[in-house]
């Protein structure tokens, strides 16, 4: 959500970067905003006025009232019952006019960053760079449920019976190796200086409100019938809105934090044959990190999140590439998002594993998550997100990049502490 007095005072600068997100739809709400803004602050005009009016009429009231003059004090009652009976009119005029503009600026998107290029949708997306040499073995590489049944280590028939489509078992070596990479990326994010947390798992509306655009929300979010609480679609949601209603001294700043949850996401729409199995489902776990800063460091923070993503899927001998998310792909809370995306062998080509973004104060105004500076003054702090991992999507590159041609798989050095010391994991079938 951007500053309104912004959009008051640049309302062409707001108008292009809808254009630049391909909302067109959206245009005519900048124009509708300023107009409701206008009449709410005359409303507010006349009733600040009205009540000067009423003050004065009340002390001269008092005056009459002490010399005897009862007939006159009664005619300025007279007024003050009238101007009470228009300033409740005026309240909920205004009230119902805030609540108005408040609901049209939740969906005109943020100011995008310079540098995000400009394109419809993510074919647009730019490559960055790459990190690591894909290869392509001279064997065959099987789906990866069929590598993980090699191992008896999936069975989505069973979880198609117990729960329906988007929900899988993990077992055996398999699942150990699902919560060895979750551990690891936790300790990694420790080493790196941020502070280990476990969120809650159900957020309240205003939380989901303050976090994500109402598209998203529909598209991801489950309800918990009867309750106020959603489900978490990313431990993000439950750690920013941590910091709801909160003032932080500057010196305080930066938060890291690097958070574990389970997620679940109700997958709206239909999907390719390369994203059955354990691809893209409705229940998953990830290890996420978040940063809460000033607004002059958050393009800092914002290199150094997707860079630890990096650093730990080449630790794995993944090799990756990071991706420019373009303004059409940009969800409308976000300054600027990258995604990191693994080498698939099998499919010869990269897929997204993790996505980094930068909200720049969107979340924080509608949270209310406030700096004070040492000078007393406050102002709106600036919020970034990461993926460290997400298996089981993670699973799938993991086993790609580390299949061997007699159908086992090799455990990098890094991850075998966590593997009970195993290099490598032999199949049973």
């Amino acid at each position: 959500m951007i500053d309104l007095k912004f959009l008051r005072e640049n309302p062409d600068i707001v108008k292009q970067n809808i254009r630049n997100k391909f909302q067109e739809h959206k245009l005519h709400l900048v124009d509708e905003v300023i107009e409701l803004d206008a009449r709410a602050r005359r409303t507010q005009q006349e009733a600040d006025e009205l009540r000067a009016k009423r003050n004065k009429l009340s002390k001269e009231i008092g005056k009459l009232m002490g010399q005897g003059k009862k007939e006159e004090a009664a005619e300025l009652k007279a007024q003050v019952a009238a101007g009470a009976e228009r300033l409740a009119e005026l309240a909920a005029a205004e009230k119902e006019l805030q609540e108005r503009v408040s609901e049209i600026m939740m969906t005109i998107p943020n100011i995008i960053d310079p540098d995000v290029p400009i394109g419809k949708d993510d074919s647009c997306n730019v490559e960055i760079e790459k990190f690591g040499e894909p290869h392509e073995p001279d064997f065959e590489i099987p789906y990866h449920t069929e590598i993980m049944d090699r191992f008896c280590g999936i069975d989505l028939d069973a979880a198609g019976r117990v729960a329906g489509n988007g929900f899988y078992y993990l077992m055996g070596d398999i699942a150990r190796l699902h919560s060895a990479v979750i551990s690891y990326a936790r300790d990694f994010m420790i080493d790196r200086g941020f502070t280990y947390v476990i969120p809650p798992f159900m957020i309240r509306s205003n939380v989901v409100t303050g976090v994500m655009s109402f598209d998203e929300m529909d598209a991801m979010m489950y309800k918990i019938e009867g309750e106020d609480l959603y489900l978490i679609g990313t431990s993000e949601h439950s750690m920013i809105g941590k910091f709801i209603d909160t003032i932080s001294d500057e010196e305080k700043l930066p938060y890291t934090l690097t958070s574990y949850s389970p997620c679940f996401r109700k997958e709206k729409g239909a999907h390719g044959i390369e994203e059955r199995g354990v691809y893209r489902i409705h229940q998953f776990e990830k290890q996420e990190m978040i940063v809460v800063c000033r607004p002059e460091e958050s393009k800092v923070y914002y290199d150094q999140l997707w860079q630890n993503t990096v650093d730990l899927f080449r630790s794995l001998d993944i090799p990756v590439r990071t991706l420019e998310c373009c303004s059409g792909d940009l969800a409308d809370l976000k300054v600027k998002s990258c995604d990191v995306e693994a080498w698939s062998p099998r499919q010869k080509k990269y897929f997204e594993v993790g996505s980094c973004s930068n909200l720049g104060d969107a979340q924080a105004r509608r949270l209310k998550i406030r700096v004070k500076a040492a000078d007393g003054s406050k102002y709106f702090a600036h919020t970034l997100n990461n993926t460290v991992v997400a298996p089981p999507r993670m699973l799938i590159a993991f086993l790609e990049n580390n299949l061997q041609a007699d159908g086992s798989v090799l455990i990098p050095e890094a991850l075998r502490p966590y593997m009970g010391n195993k290099d490598r994991l032999v199949p049973e079938k």
